[in-house]
């Protein structure tokens, strides 16, 4: 497995749940506390070019782990079961631009808040609002080398896909083989009767992985089980990325060094 930690621009929201900002100073810090790799946390495909990302993560001899798209959702308030038609082909145009670097930085892109909420609206039109979307992107994708990964996310954030089950029923429903599921133990914790127990269920499914204790602090700073967690990933034989999506607490290069320490040597 590699080891990863989800950074953004210095300009991200505050609420943005990323461990650092400051996307060069940030790759530069990750290589030196030992991480493999980033997971950008973007508002749009604009706010790094290809080119300016290569350099600097050359320089540092570090991967992008994946792009992700939270903050299209929390700063933009663009989402995958919108209504409205000129929203819908603007998030579409930009979440192509995700792909677009993706295709040469990490080949995967995270879905997130972004599938967007129901809130008292016709369950049945919402899906059929994400599939829709969910279908053009990932034929999109297909072309280059991508794969999208839905992220189920805990009831108190989003009202659409809190569990990992929920995730792979809309994830055959997508149905499609650049389409599949990106699980985060901080949610599995709320939603998931056990961790280690749905991740092997839906062991085909799991392309990526998010990191988080159960106060959303680095791991091992809460009481999650991360034992039994590296254990069910070691049974279905998951070799991909764990990557660290965790508050910057108490600060964020003290919950980065943290993590590492936390996760290098007895698990990663």
């Amino acid at each position: 497995m590699k080891l990863g930690v989800a950074i953004a621009s210095d300009n991200a929201l505050a609420s943005a749940f990323v461990v650092m900002r400051g996307l060069e100073k940030s790759i530069k810090k990750a290589h030196e506390f030992g991480y493999d790799g980033v997971e950008l946390a973007l508002k749009d495909p604009h706010e790094i070019t290809s080119q300016e990302l290569g350099r600097i993560l050359k320089e540092n001899s570090m991967s992008v782990s994946a792009i992700s798209s939270g903050q299209v959702f929390a700063a933009r308030g663009l989402m995958f079961t919108d209504e409205n038609k000129e929203n819908r082909e603007l998030l579409y145009k930009d979440f192509c631009g995700f792909i677009d670097l993706a295709s040469d930085f990490g080949q995967l892109v995270n879905i997130g808040r972004v599938r967007g909420f129901i809130k008292g609206r016709d369950k049945a039109l919402c899906e059929n609002l994400f599939i829709d979307m969910a279908t053009k992107l990932s034929d999109y994708a297909a072309g280059r080398g991508v794969k999208l990964i839905l992220e189920p996310v805990n009831r108190y954030e989003i009202d659409y896909i809190n569990n990992t089950d929920e995730c792979v029923e809309l994830v055959k429903k997508v149905n499609k083989p650049n389409f599949t599921m990106m699980p985060d133990v901080f949610h599995m914790n709320i939603e998931d009767a056990h961790i280690g127990e749905a991740l092997i269920r839906n062991r085909e499914y799991v392309e990526y992985v998010h990191l988080a204790d159960s106060n959303r602090h680095a791991p091992g700073d809460g009481h999650l089980d991360f034992d039994d967690i590296f254990s069910a990933l070691g049974k279905i034989g998951y070799n991909g990325w764990t990557t660290v999506e965790c508050l910057p607490y108490p600060e964020p290069e003290e919950a980065a060094r943290r993590a590492v320490t936390f996760l290098r040597g007895r698990y990663i």
